[in-house]
């Protein structure tokens, strides 16, 4: 390619660099070819390893990577492994891969780059998340999740403390909330008794939590209303629930973001007291008054 770069579509997807690589093999030189041979069979090397680590790895001079990048039409090594950033950075990578990219980043002294990246993130999360829903469907939701006998919020991993959080602000103000798996227990056993008067809030975000998916199929065939959050409309959880809303977690970290599951809950939440009759108010207020009666907050006296 005369050392010109490569046209934005192909320097935005790995697979397209591999390919074009793979297609030169044949024209380069020995040294090039075991370069390229490395990457082709680790790609997953490139977006996390500085050219003095992959070089070591595939027992070459470090020089040789830069010739590599050029054969294909990048400038140098790192204009050749931006796409496999770039893939990490989407999320697409695996937990570990992504871990290691972050190491990486703070060997290179750019975790200001990764603070910008984490904002960004947060932020978008949050704008994507709530363009998508809509607020007919989520008044809808926390109308059934009112008049619910009981209610279950389910979350596994880092989804846990989420509903677990949530069941929490919403026991201030009504009661048979339930955060599941209860401790020493599975979801399966702590939905035995629930039906139709019941409503499961599920979440779980890829790669999907099998007890997560297989509590919610279960709550169906008994009747539970379930709402379903996930970040994808194809999500388990989300096809053949009642409610289904799509949260957004890209982040430049090695998990999924909670930032917009978290908003989601506490609108969800907002919306579920905006819709209750006015003894919630009530519950709110007796709840708090009971705090301070048995001294639980670290009150200031009064001068």
């Amino acid at each position: 390619m005369n050392n010109t770069f490569v046209p934005n579509s192909l320097s935005s997807a790995p697979q397209a660099v591999l390919d074009a690589l793979a297609g030169q093999l044949d024209d380069m030189t020995p040294e090039l070819r075991k370069a390229a041979a490395f990457v082709l069979e680790n790609p997953n090397e490139v977006g996390v390893s500085s050219i003095r680590e992959i070089a070591e790895a595939a027992n070459v001079k470090p020089n040789t990577f830069v010739r590599m990048a050029r054969s294909v039409g990048f400038g140098g090594y790192d204009d050749f492994r931006e796409p496999f950033r770039e893939e990490i950075r989407q999320g697409r990578a695996s937990f570990p891969d992504r871990a290691r990219w972050l190491q990486s980043l703070s060997k290179g002294g750019k975790l200001d780059a990764l603070y910008a990246d984490m904002v960004s993130s947060a932020i978008s999360n949050i704008e994507d998340s709530f363009a998508n829903i809509d607020v007919g469907t989520l008044k809808q939701a926390a109308e059934t999740v009112w008049a619910a006998r009981r209610v279950f919020t389910l979350g596994v991993g880092v989804n846990s403390s989420n509903a677990s959080n949530f069941t929490y602000l919403a026991s201030t103000g009504m009661v048979e909330f339930f955060a599941i798996p209860k401790p020493g227990s599975v979801a399966t056993d702590d939905l035995a008794w629930a039906d139709s008067r019941d409503v499961l809030i599920a979440i779980t975000c890829k790669p999907y939590r099998r007890e997560v998916v297989e509590a919610v199929r279960i709550a169906r065939e008994q009747g539970v209303k379930v709402i379903g959050v996930s970040d994808s409309a194809a999500s388990p959880i989300i096809i053949g629930s009642d409610f289904g809303f799509v949260v957004s977690v890209d982040t430049p970290q090695f998990f999924p973001s909670s930032v917009s599951t978290i908003a989601f809950l506490e609108t969800l939440l907002s919306f579920v007291i905006a819709s209750a009759t006015p003894e919630i108010v009530e519950r709110v207020e007796q709840f708090h008054r009971r705090r301070h009666e048995l001294g639980i907050y670290n009150e200031t006296p009064e001068r």
